[in-house]
């Protein structure tokens, strides 16, 4: 039942990533908008810190987009996005260096936030230099960024590079490319895309939480 799995987010938010995991995994689920400015009180009970995306899983909360990844890869194998024994080592490496070095780096980068030298020394990142030199190191090794099959590590991992693309805190380069290519094509992430596009076209623009 849909009622089973409740999505709290709004499609301005990094809720698109978690929508993108939920339609690989393909379980039913239900939808709850989070409007800035009125959050609903039972989404506050589940999440306190009031951000978006939260799951709500047979009455377990989830929250914080990688961990959502993991959790449902982990909670319906049979969608087949869990890493192998092979797999795992560069599965959650690449996962939270996404959430970790990858996010805070191009995060301050898009606000206009640049570390000094001796700032970069206390930063898990150090500097975005760094980072890019990293993550293309990681998207060239394989097709995928966990080995030559798509995992949940690549919704996450895809999901940054693609907003790292469209904001200019990532290059314009190849390696990043032939990656997205890829991934934004799988038919999961195409109907996550035009489902939160629709109901971003419902409501009024907010700036993201």
């Amino acid at each position: 039942m849909a009622d089973d799995l409740i999505f709290y987010t709004n499609p301005m938010s990094r809720g698109r990533i978690a929508r993108w995991m939920l339609e690989e995994v393909g379980t039913p689920y239900a939808v709850r908008l989070v409007d800035w400015g009125d959050k609903p009180a039972d989404f506050l009970a589940a999440n306190p810190m009031g951000k978006v995306p939260t799951i709500v899983h047979h009455g377990r909360v989830v929250s914080e987009a990688a961990a959502i990844i993991a959790y449902l890869a982990d909670s319906f194998p049979a969608a087949g996005l869990a890493p192998t024994a092979e797999e795992r080592a560069d599965y959650y490496r690449w996962l939270f260096f996404a959430a970790g070095p990858l996010e805070a780096a191009s995060t301050n980068l898009a606000m206009g936030v640049v570390p000094t030298p001796q700032q970069q020394v206390m930063l898990g990142y150090g500097s975005i230099d760094r980072v890019v030199s990293a993550l293309r190191t990681a998207v060239g090794a394989h097709d995928y960024i966990a080995g030559d099959r798509f995992t949940a590590a690549d919704v996450y991992v895809g999901s940054h590079i693609d907003w790292g693309r469209q904001t200019g805190a990532l290059p314009d380069d190849p390696a990043f490319t032939r990656y997205l290519d890829r991934v934004m094509a799988r038919p999961a992430a195409i109907r996550a895309r035009t489902l939160d596009d629709a109901l971003a076209a419902q409501i009024a623009p907010h700036s993201g939480d």
